[in-house]
């Protein structure tokens, strides 16, 4: 009996956490839900199948009294409507951001297309980007090499032919200034030549690309903003002199076949000799027109490397928009994806805002209350043997136990229902 007493001894006025808030649980008159167990255990004579559906009865009695209370409602709503302001408030954050970075994708979409009709205008009007090249170079660049080929080609033969001469070849009493000059075995004569070999051969070939050295010298110092005259002039007289060597060498040997005893050959005689000149002048004046021709063809491709280093440049731009680009779409993508879960917590928290919320702690105290009026009854106002009480208290107990677990409410529940409207 003492168990009984214990077992329906009501508790006093505490706090219950809900998962909203810390809130006062304020009883209602314990008589009601108390007396309302007490009258029909007594109509039901404490039977356990009828209990439960009183117990169903007082559930369904509560979820509709907390449908109706309004103001019960708003303040148990309040924090999801405090939170759906706030996450409509970081949605608008979120889409002002968002269209932050269109802005910029565009304006980088905008750049990129800026850059590639400048690659493509650049060619054809350089003067507009502020480069200072011919508009369409190619025509003089490509005429201009195909020139300097068969010059280059010329001045191959000429020196190499010319300086087996001057230097290492004997001349017979029918060697003409053609032949002197112009010698097309002079490579495989110079191999075969026991005093010389391979490095006669090395030596005869080299003096070409000494002279188009110098060309090369010329052409870079006309090009330095200083444009040494002296330095240019310079390498003139060099070369000029050089051609005059070979000239009087080869005219020397010449001379030397056909001399008369007691004549030698000196400067004088060679200023003299149209064939001196000639073999001058078949050098260095075609040089003169080789190196005329490579500063011309020079500054034409620093034409077209001009435009390439421009247009190099602008491609170099516009990979960096295009990652930037890239980048920037890759943090709006994930801008709309937090936008989307944004809009789907606001929905989630219309719903709970739009259906009502049950309050599973306060109903377990209304539950508790009918159940301790129907088991007090029994145990005090029903006639029946003590063991049938006890089996009926015990088969009672177990439909309140039944009842909360299938309404899922447990003592230690602090966490409310909400039901949605779909």
């Amino acid at each position: 009996m003492n168990a009984l007493k214990k077992l329906i001894t009501l508790k006093p006025k505490k706090e219950v956490v809900s998962e909203e808030r810390i809130v006062d649980i304020e009883y209602i008159e314990p008589k009601t839900y108390f007396e309302d167990g007490e009258r029909k255990c007594i109509d039901a004579s404490g039977s356990p199948s009828i209990l439960k559906s009183c117990l169903i009865e007082v559930y369904e009695r509560f979820i509709e009294k907390s449908r109706v209370t309004s103001s019960e409602q708003q303040r148990l709503k309040k924090p999801f409507v405090e939170e759906k302001e706030r996450q409509k408030s970081e949605h608008a954050k979120r889409n002002l951001l968002k269209e932050m970075k269109q802005k910029a994708i565009d304006e980088y979409d905008n750049q990129i297309k800026k850059i590639d009709q400048d690659i493509a205008e650049v060619p054809d009007n350089p003067g507009k980007f502020g480069i200072d090249a011919d508009k369409k170079p190619k025509a003089q660049f490509y005429i201009g090499l195909l020139i300097l080929l068969p010059i280059t080609l010329y001045l191959l033969v000429f020196y190499i032919s010319a300086s087996y001469s001057a230097f290492f070849k004997e001349f017979d009493p029918q060697t003409t200034v053609f032949a002197a000059i112009f010698d097309g075995q002079a490579l495989s004569k110079a191999y075969s030549d026991p005093n010389g070999g391979l490095l006669e051969v090395i030596f005869i070939c080299t003096i070409p690309f000494a002279f188009m050295g110098l060309g090369y010298l010329i052409h870079m110092f006309q090009k330095s903003r200083d444009k040494s005259m002296l330095k240019i002039t310079s390498l003139f007289v060099i070369t000029f002199i050089f051609d005059a060597i070979l000239a009087y060498q080869i005219e020397k040997k010449i001379f030397d076949i056909d001399r008369v005893l007691g004549e030698s050959f000196n400067l004088s005689l060679a200023f003299q000799s149209v064939e001196f000149w000639g073999i001058i002048f078949a050098g260095f004046v075609v040089y003169v027109i080789w190196g005329l021709v490579f500063d011309f063809i020079m500054n034409e491709y620093e034409n077209f490397d001009k435009i390439k280093i421009f247009i190099t440049s602008l491609r170099n731009q516009r990979e960096n928009l295009v990652a930037q680009m890239e980048k920037t779409r890759i943090l709006k993508e994930s801008i709309e994806e937090d936008i989307s879960g944004i809009e789907g917590k606001i929905r989630e928290l219309q719903s709970k805002i739009d259906g009502f919320i049950l309050e599973r702690k306060r109903y377990l105290i209304y539950h508790q209350q009918f159940l301790n009026g129907w088991l007090l009854t029994i145990g005090s106002k029903l006639a029946m043997p003590h063991e049938q009480k006890e089996r009926l208290l015990e088969k009672c107990n177990e439909v309140s136990d039944q009842h909360l677990k299938a309404y899922k409410v447990s003592n230690d529940d602090r966490d409310n229902v909400i039901f949605t409207q779909n």
